[in-house]
């Protein structure tokens, strides 16, 4: 398997951002679904990637960098494919993106999941997000759960 960049223009990004709409759709309602669109993906401050196994793109991942509150990064788009969920590809997703994040001088991950999403949940506090109210655009929302992890920048000597 490897991980790499993703170009949303791409048609396999495309019908796998199509099968993360599906699954994302099926669990909650529309005013819910806080789901960033390909053309989203595109823009500057938005690192997009995803895994491969063999020929086929099987997951992705973004963060999008923002300073309406601060500098700070919201994860989006973290999605496998159901027949490679448990392979811990989620894990090293975020875990990429937060490591060129903090490259990056960010220090404060954001994520909203929803709680028909148990596993989603505990992967990200076993990863040390907690959760905190909305933030950005966000409103409070019944089906939402909203996470935040703070990490220390290195200091260059």
């Amino acid at each position: 398997m490897s991980l790499e960049y993703l170009d949303p223009d791409s048609a396999e990004v495309q019908a796998l951002i199509a099968r993360s709409d599906a699954f994302y759709i099926g669990l909650y309602p529309p005013e819910s679904n806080h789901l960033e669109d390909y053309h989203a993906l595109k823009l500057d401050n938005v690192m997009f990637v995803g895994y491969r196994f063999k020929s086929d793109l099987i997951a992705c991942g973004a963060a999008k960098t923002l300073t309406d509150d601060g500098v700070y990064a919201e994860i989006k788009r973290v999605f496998v494919d159901e027949q490679h969920r448990g392979k811990g590809l989620s894990v090293k997703i975020m875990r990429f993106l937060e490591t060129e994040l903090v490259k990056k001088g960010v220090a404060t991950f954001r994520l909203e999941t929803g709680m028909k999403q148990p596993q989603a949940i505990s992967l990200y506090r076993k990863l040390g997000y907690t959760e905190r109210g909305p933030y950005g655009a966000y409103n409070a929302d019944p089906v939402s759960v909203f996470m935040e992890k703070k990490v220390p920048l290195a200091i260059d000597p």
